[in-house]
């Protein structure tokens, strides 16, 4: 068996909520593995929280683009090295600039990106844009991650510049501010997925797995298990799938059920996060 040490026990406690004992029962159940120990605590403790992202710390700031006319649109994630210039006005236009960018010259990884024509100015290339910046603030910045989107977007980014998402949506037309109280919904409520039938399928059997779990630990008649579990993973997809989500300004109507009255369907969105582990 693994040897269980306290460190590993105060990290599930910080991940779980659960209490120190179980953590450690759990860790020892699971040999050590922390993973299978997070199941194990979800599966015997119900009220237990999970933190389920471990973040990298950077800064930077996340720039977008839309482009109504052609359709086209897409977020970025600039990084730098402290926040004074991931808030200046020089930073925040590179990062919008990149964005437009990636949205009207498709590129798709960092490499690509700064080696094309600068869009605004083809005698030079984005690097060289780049460089103009980095010479006046004296710190070092690159792109990270960057997401391009086609169709009816809408988009928001956090008033610090740390969350951006963009959303794509079907239908005749749609409301600019519509779309952008859809994306600071995104933005507050972190979903993982746009639709159900959108989350992977071995999350949805993890899940489903877990609601069965803690549905037999109540010890009721198997067709109320059913029920019981049935009704868990019910709410489950209600505070993780965009679709079902309650909207954040009226939670009285799913996110789902506001596009509908507005003739629109929800087909994906971006969420990037600086610093976030993709």
């Amino acid at each position: 068996m693994a040897e269980i040490t306290a460190e590993a026990v105060k990290k599930l406690r910080d991940r779980t909520g659960a209490q120190m004992m179980k953590c450690k029962a759990a860790l020892q159940k699971a040999d050590g593995d922390m993973e299978k120990a997070i199941d194990i605590i979800r599966k015997e403790h119900i009220g237990s929280t999970v933190k389920l992202a471990d973040r990298e710390t950077a800064e930077g700031r996340i720039g977008v683009f839309i482009d109504p006319v052609k359709q086209v649109g897409a977020l970025i994630e600039v990084r730098c090295e402290t926040a004074p210039v991931s808030k200046s006005d020089l930073f925040i236009q590179l990062a919008n600039d990149l964005a437009k960018q990636v949205a009207l010259q498709e590129a798709t990884t960092a490499e690509t990106l700064l080696a094309q024509p600068y869009v605004d100015d083809p005698k030079k290339t984005v690097n060289e844009r780049m460089a103009e910046v980095v010479g006046l603030m004296r710190e070092n910045m690159k792109p990270a991650r960057m997401a391009r989107l086609t169709g009816l977007l809408g988009s928001y980014v956090h008033h610090d510049g740390s969350v951006g998402v963009m959303v794509q949506v079907e239908g005749s037309k749609a409301d600019p501010q519509l779309l952008r109280d859809v994306c600071m919904h995104i933005t507050a409520k972190n979903p993982i997925a746009a639709l159900r039938e959108h989350v992977p399928q071995p999350t949805v059997a993890k899940e489903t797995e877990i609601a069965r779990a803690q549905a037999e630990a109540t010890g009721k008649p198997a067709n109320i298990i059913d029920k019981i579990a049935e009704g868990k993973m019910k709410t489950w997809f209600a505070e993780n799938v965009l679709h079902e989500q309650p909207f954040v300004k009226d939670d009285s109507k799913t996110v789902g059920d506001l596009l509908k009255a507005a003739g629109l369907k929800l087909v994906k969105f971006v969420r990037l996060r600086v610093g976030e582990l993709s």
